[in-house]
């Protein structure tokens, strides 16, 4: 039987889903790159891999394109969710997804579950359980120097981990400059999502992300949650905030327990069946 996926993204940040119950063999790290490779494959900003176990709750393994895992993704999770409900494995307004980096709630905010809100944890600043090495710290606005220059920057876990740095001027190219060098810098011992952020004013901020395993994105999730979280941290915005990225904006909320909350829409953009030369290489994998 030849594979089957179906693609989605949110703000365009776009994911596969590789659903088991459709497909005979399981991923591996090789047949990731492949199929995520936009020239060789299908294309995708990662692989969605799941459900994985169905109760009042539903597994799903999070695929960068270089064939590792994260811990977590905002926008992978709501694709996830909606492609449930597209399924037809979700009919309830609200779902749980259990990711490596913890359970999340998510609510359904129309009827084709298009428009999304996922309760994704708190934050944490703590240098352990992001982890950044030294002693253990809240890191904040801390010197951090990534190819000889030096940046201010603060460091949070939402389940996965993130450097923000504060900038008057972002974009593609100073993000990605900085991302080469800090995703794998000795301090990061797990490798880190880098974020640069302008903030505009109390309720908007504006940011670029270099992902984790992925590089640079059109749109982040769990980046938003974390430059929104350290932004509030910082006293810079209030507790509702929208966050500008190049794929769109998304609405983020740091609750008085210090739950992220994370508002967005997702779309679907197509069903597809791999072809037999592909299928049959990637069963050689």
């Amino acid at each position: 039987m030849n594979i089957i996926v179906e693609k989605y993204h949110g703000l365009g940040n776009d994911y596969l889903i590789f659903d088991p119950a459709k497909n005979t063999i399981p991923l591996n790290e090789e047949r990731v790159r492949l199929i995520c490779n936009r020239n060789f494959g299908v294309g995708a900003d990662g692989i969605l891999e799941g459900p994985l176990f169905l109760e009042e709750s539903a597994d799903v393994r999070i695929w960068n394109p270089d064939g590792s895992l994260a811990e977590k993704s905002g926008n992978g999770i709501r694709i996830f969710a909606k492609y449930m409900k597209d399924a037809g494995y979700v009919e309830k307004k609200h779902v749980t997804i259990r990711t490596e980096g913890g359970p999340v709630k998510v609510q359904f905010l129309n009827e084709t579950g298009k428009k999304l809100s996922v309760s994704m944890g708190t934050l944490s600043f703590w240098s352990d359980e992001i982890p950044v090495t030294g002693k253990r710290r809240e890191v904040i606005d801390e010197t951090m120097v990534f190819h000889d220059i030096p940046y201010k920057a603060t460091c949070v876990s939402i389940g996965n981990p993130h450097c923000v740095i504060f900038l008057k001027e972002i974009s593609k190219k100073i993000v990605c400059r900085i991302g080469k060098y800090s995703e794998t810098a000795p301090c990061f011992p797990e490798r880190i999502n880098t974020t640069i952020m302008n903030v505009i004013d109390r309720t908007h901020i504006q940011i670029e992300t270099y992902e984790r395993g992925a590089g640079y994105t059109l749109a982040s999730g769990t980046s938003c949650c974390a430059a929104a979280g350290v932004a509030y941290r910082m006293g810079l915005v209030d507790s509702k905030t929208y966050v500008e990225m190049p794929g769109g904006t998304m609405e983020i909320e740091i609750q008085n327990d210090g739950t992220v909350l994370m508002t967005g829409e997702v779309r679907y953009v197509a069903r597809m069946t791999l072809g037999d030369e592909l299928s049959q290489q990637l069963r050689t994998l």
